[in-house]
């Protein structure tokens, strides 16, 4: 895709952000602030206390309870989208719709058909569209894809994720919660923490040319899945299998690549040791997140939008793996 937009280094890039939930106190907005020639300059979110106040906490100079308001703002270049999955497609439209740069929050949208509304509408006007898997730009995970192009396991053979983690306060009192809504997150708890994994697995191996799986709701506690298995294959032959079940005893969040020579171990969302073990023995490397963990994804957006590096973490990626999550679910 060929852009229309063009930055440089001479004036910074005014970004406004629609949602302020607890993804963006720490792990998202902080790292657009703390890079050179990004400017968080507006923030919306529906209370207006609450906007207020994260305004006031986060130094950001302009808030509103309008989302309209910082989209259509002439002073601001570029969208952060992070509000509950079911309203992506409709702030992004309108994004598209101004002309602007926008980073939206995963997974994409509730579906694939919502995501491909969303990735035709940036794709058509030539616009940059970026999707928050960050992992896709952390350091651990780019060793490990190091790890598989110097062949460190041979010929990669299989995947294997296993996700679990026992139910919460929230779950087992009922108590309201946007991620087990079935109408704006159908995977439930899966939509959320598989996507950034699944998302990850493409990254280093490549896109998934067949996806299946089985999910169901197991301890009635809410109306979106709890329990979820998967298989699916990648285009170059290589196999996997997930299971993730939010209804056990214990938390695990444990990934192998299987290879010819050796095997790869890591976790996707806890930060547990990178280990290889091959012919020259078992090394367990330590590589830590940053502080404020989306800060090399922000920092690859800034060096898309000036020329210089192509974001790993694109429309095109991010709709490919709402497609893989909707075949698992049977959703599609």
């Amino acid at each position: 895709m060929t852009e229309s937009l063009s930055f440089s280094e001479k004036k910074p890039i005014r970004w406004g952000v629609i949602g302020c939930g607890g993804v963006t106190e720490v792990k998202s907005v902080p790292a657009y602030q703390m890079t050179t020639g990004f400017e968080v300059a507006m923030v919306m979110r529906r209370d207006g206390k609450k906007a207020q106040d994260y305004a006031l906490r986060h130094a950001v100079p302009n808030w509103t309870t309008n989302a309209k308001e910082v989209i259509e703002n002439p002073d601001i270049d570029a969208i952060y989208i992070a509000t509950p999955p079911d309203s992506h497609l409709h702030y992004a439209l309108q994004v598209a719709q101004m002309g602007k740069v926008c980073c939206i929050e995963k997974p994409m949208a509730p579906n694939y058909k919502e995501s491909l509304a969303i990735h035709k509408a940036f794709e058509e006007r030539k616009l940059p569209l970026f999707i928050a898997y960050y992992r896709r730009s952390l350091p651990r995970f780019n060793k490990v894809k190091e790890w598989l192009e110097e062949k460190q396991i041979g010929e990669v053979r299989h995947i294997h994720w296993q996700k679990t983690k026992p139910p919460n306060d929230m779950d087992l009192n009922g108590i309201y919660n946007w991620r087990t809504d079935k109408s704006i997150a159908p995977g439930g708890y899966f939509d959320d923490l598989a996507s950034h994994g699944l998302d990850l697995f493409t990254y280093l191996l490549g896109d998934i040319q067949k996806a299946s799986g089985i999910a169901l709701n197991q301890q009635g506690l809410y109306g979106a899945f709890d329990s979820v298995s998967g298989s699916w294959v990648h285009k170059n032959g290589v196999t996997g299998t997930g299971s993730w079940n939010f209804g056990t005893y214990h938390r695990e969040d444990k990934v192998e690549i299987l290879g010819s020579k050796g095997k790869i171990s890591f976790a996707v969302l806890d930060e547990a040791p990178l280990v290889l073990e091959n012919e020259s023995g078992k090394q367990v490397l330590e590589v830590k997140n940053p502080k404020h963990i989306q800060e090399f994804h922000v920092a690859n957006i800034k060096s898309h939008l000036l020329g210089k590096s192509i974001h790993p973490s694109l429309g095109e990626s991010g709709l490919h793996t709402s497609w893989v999550m909707d075949k698992i679910l049977g959703t599609s």
